[in-house]
């Protein structure tokens, strides 16, 4: 047999690489949800992979490729009819062995999978999970794929989706929206009003590096769709694919952290790494055949919609999607579908789309096409959600959710052993007064505000036979203010403190901090608590320069609290009460 050495070597690198997405899939999600589900996010994601791979090659391949019908392939089991994939008319290519092929495609199945266990998270029964995955590869990818990629009906009237923004991309995320649906929204996730509650990610960190990660492997992704590397065609589709991948990536973050900046008034983190995928899912249709000029509009377009898509499905559809899958992958995948009838320049047998003369065409193809992959991964995927439901159930229990799916699920008591993780949204916290007063200035705020801004406890005055004269001052505030601190009670007389860090945890009435455009209400914060004993030094200097330097007017500025002193013993010395506060040895 005489394959072509180049094309078999880059096919094979780019379906490495689109495999490492699965690292890429599961640090995205596990760090835009709670630490107590961690455990379980990994593993969805290793074994919906690992469930993919034997039955997209039991059946899933023969149902994609074997064959020319218009609606599905043949049964080929275990993929033994090698004939059936070597005729003329047959898609798989012949500059390959078809094992080649075979792991390529195999590795964009366990991609469509993967994306369901981002929006499904943290109340998603584990064994319902692995079913479900298990029908995407067999009986949903292969059939649109079939459709799309195998020669089938959609192939045959010109569609065009170079990568995979619909048959792949599309598909996970519209099981993704009719699976987190049907759950419905994870415990806590909205008010008795039906407000959406912000439930922050409790790793930035590992979502960030997750995002990096499949920005990368992307690359394999679109690049790798030539499945040709033998010619200096290929080269070029393969180059022009790399660079309008990153390109419309690249704008699409750019877009949306100036869009949350001005929505939100700062930019919100998670929404923008969001956004870097979403213009990586909308140009992988058309990443051959469109210029520079056009992934530079498909992005620009991608990084609007994810935010007002994410603000809709949280605020008016009330369909909780803890990572933003639905809107990454199914409504930028529908972007980026009918994209290639927009922005398509044509070659190689593509036909132009509407703004390069083109015509409507193209543009109701792509159409029709995303509807019709859409209504059939709805129709299928929605009864085996129901078979499922009552043969094993969907969901969790109320107190498995709240426990946590890592130790119900997997008897993982914690998936950071020796860390000390707290999930601030589980905590049962009173509420803080709303203190943010809009005043920015303290010799312009009122005594009033001052007094609420920075809270002192007001009580009696102690009897003379029991006060003292000694004080403990205790202040909490912000870790940034400490430096200004001790030297504003350095210079009323207070040398000798003592600091530790802490964190803040409070429901904060009236906060405007977003988290994906929802209100965070309860937060830990990074804190610090410095503590004083006065006795010669007047307390209400110590307080006063304490409200001078700590106020803002805005939520978070802390609290100062006084406590009588009984008796104070230094240790070397042996003195007491006055003596041992004297800073002279």
């Amino acid at each position: 047999m005489h394959f072509e050495m180049t094309t078999v070597i880059w096919v094979l690198i780019c379906a490495a690489l689109v495999y490492f997405m699965q690292a890429g899939f599961a640090l995205c999600e596990a760090g835009l949800t709670r630490a107590k589900n961690t455990g379980n996010i990994l593993m969805k994601n290793l074994m919906d992979f690992c469930i993919g791979t034997p039955c997209y090659w039991f059946i899933g391949f023969g149902l994609m490729f074997a064959g020319t019908g218009k609606f599905i392939g043949k049964f080929d089991p275990f993929i033994t009819h090698a004939a059936l994939y070597g005729a003329k008319n047959s898609v798989v290519p012949q500059t390959m062995p078809l094992w080649c092929y075979v792991i390529f495609e195999t590795v964009f199945c366990a991609t469509a999978a993967t994306i369901v266990s981002g929006s499904m998270a943290e109340r998603t029964n584990f064994k319902a999970y692995c079913i479900y995955s298990a029908c995407i590869s067999l009986f949903i990818y292969p059939i649109t794929g079939h459709w799309g990629w195998g020669g089938g009906w959609l192939a045959q009237l010109g569609f065009h989706d170079f990568a995979g923004s619909a048959l792949v991309h599309m598909v996970g995320g519209t099981i993704a929206c009719l699976g987190a649906a049907m759950l419905g929204p994870r415990i806590g996730k909205y008010d008795k009003n039906g407000k959406a509650r912000a439930i922050p990610g409790h790793n930035l960190t590992a979502m960030a590096l997750g995002v990096f990660i499949l920005w990368f492997c992307w690359f394999g992704f679109n690049g790798g769709s030539t499945t040709a590397m033998a010619s200096g065609d290929n080269a070029f589709v393969a180059s022009l694919a790399f660079m309008n991948t990153n390109l419309a990536a690249a704008v699409a973050t750019v877009v949306a952290m100036i869009f949350t900046w001005f929505r939100y008034g700062k930019p919100d983190v998670s929404m923008t790494f969001n956004a870097s995928l979403a213009g990586l899912v909308a140009i992988t249709a058309s990443c051959d055949c469109v210029t520079p000029v056009g992934a530079f509009f498909i992005g620009l377009v991608a990084g609007i919609i994810v935010v007002f898509s994410v603000e809709f499905f949280d605020n008016v559809a009330k369909i909780d999607d803890p990572v933003g899958a639905i809107s990454v992958h199914m409504v930028n995948g529908v972007w980026g579908t009918v994209a290639v009838g927009l922005f398509s320049a044509g070659n190689d047998g593509i036909a132009k789309g509407l703004f390069y003369g083109g015509g409507f065409k193209q543009l109701g193809v792509q159409v029709l096409g995303f509807i019709c992959i859409q209504a059939y991964a709805l129709v299928v995927m929605f009864i085996a959600f129901k078979i499922i439901d009552k043969a094993v159930g969907l969901r969790v229990s109320e107190q498995i959710e709240i426990d946590g799916l890592d130790y119900a699920e997997h008897g993982l008591v914690s998936a950071y052993s020796g860390f000390a993780i707290t999930d601030v949204t589980d905590m049962e916290v009173d509420a803080n007064e709303n203190t943010d007063l809009g005043e920015d200035d303290f010799e312009k705020a009122s005594e009033a505000q001052i007094n609420a801004a920075v809270k002192v406890r007001e009580e009696a005055p102690l009897p003379a036979d029991l006060d003292s004269g000694i004080h403990k001052v205790t202040i909490i505030c912000r870790l940034a203010k400490f430096d200004a601190l001790k030297k504003a009670l350095n210079q009323v007389g207070v040398t000798g403190m003592t600091m530790s860090q802490v964190m803040g945890s409070g429901i904060e009435r009236g906060s405007t901090t977003k988290y994906r455009g929802a209100v965070v209400d309860s937060t830990l914060l990074p804190k610090v608590k410095v503590e004083v004993v006065v006795g010669n030094v007047p307390v209400e200097n110590v307080i006063e320069a304490a409200k001078k330097t700590l106020y803002t007017g805005h939520i978070g500025d802390g609290k100062i609290f006084v406590y009588n002193v009984t008796r104070v013993v230094k240790v070397r010395t042996g003195e007491e009460d006055f003596k041992a506060l004297a800073d002279v040895e």
